[in-house]
């Protein structure tokens, strides 16, 4: 871990990352791709240590009432955040300014804080979205060997469901000839349906590698499933997009399950309800009077 003075903390679309770089040893990460131009060992995290104060002004200036986002590049729930509690010290300024918020997670502290995401939801709008990748625990710990197991994710789900906090699901990444089966994706949906998710996520089966998290993947591969690496080499080379073979069978599953749950299975239109704020009679009385 280090520490870094960042200029700002919020994107245009108001996405925020307190931290760059993880610690949930996901062997299939994208953020380890060479691209984002981090200047530092992946593991050692970089801490925004001027974040929260960068945060509160610009929640302050802020004249409409937005969504907060966070987790795109880096888990904001990785164990440090334990230790630190940026994250719950972001909460509460997200609810002290009435804006909403939403992140993405594969991890059960999101929990700790339910107290201020009921709060914020209450107030304005909380989205929790958790990332699903196999039924399989066993495979979890391999291909995710640091993060809160798929039990336990999906008892999370539970309990925010329990709670009337709304969730959306991210089923991905589906990895060709390791989690890509009927099995696999039957059994995430009937998690989904259980927990009640408003939507899943998915861009097809499969995952994307490219210069930095290719390596790793390929390393880990030959770590744990030996001889797979020269099979995806064979298959498909150095291509951005890696599809399964089965993804037109197992995309069939998926929209036919969702449809018949009304779960939401447009990536747009998730994303869409993700950002969108509803109707607050208090600010529309400011802005009038």
């Amino acid at each position: 871990m280090h520490y870094t003075n960042a200029k700002s903390i919020l994107s245009n679309k108001n996405g925020m990352n307190l931290y760059r770089g993880c610690s949930h040893g996901c062997i299939y990460c994208d953020s380890r791709s060479k691209v984002y131009n981090m200047n530092h060992d992946f593991e050692d995290i970089e801490v925004k240590e001027n974040g929260i104060r960068l945060l509160k002004a610009a929640l302050k200036r802020k004249k409409e009432k937005v969504m907060i986002g966070t987790g795109s590049m880096t888990d904001p729930y990785i164990p440090l955040e334990k230790k630190l509690n940026y994250m719950r010290e972001s909460l509460e300024l997200i609810y002290k300014y009435g804006h909403g918020f939403t992140c993405i997670t594969k991890s059960n502290l999101v929990l700790r804080d339910l107290d201020l995401i009921k709060k914020i939801n209450e107030k304005s709008k909380a989205v929790i979205q958790m990332t699903l990748t196999t039924a399989d625990e066993d495979l979890c710990k391999i291909i995710e060997p640091n993060v809160s197991t798929t039990k336990e994710r999906v008892e999370t789900l539970r309990i925010l469901n329990e709670n009337n906090i709304p969730t959306v699901v991210w089923l991905c990444p589906i990895l060709p000839y390791i989690n890509d089966t009927e099995e696999n994706i039957n059994k995430i949906l009937d998690y989904c349906i259980e927990t009640n998710v408003k939507g899943i996520i998915c861009f097809g089966m499969g995952l994307t590698l490219r210069e930095g998290n290719r390596e790793y993947f390929y390393k880990k591969l030959d770590e744990s499933f030996p001889g797979l690496k020269e099979k995806y080499r064979r298959t498909y080379r150095n291509n951005y997009s890696v599809k399964s073979p089965k993804n037109k069978k197992l995309m069939k599953i998926f929209y036919e399950r969702t449809n018949e749950h009304n779960i939401m299975n447009n990536p747009d239109e998730i994303f869409y309800y993700l950002s969108e704020l509803p109707y607050c009679e208090k600010s529309v009385q400011t802005k009038l009077f």
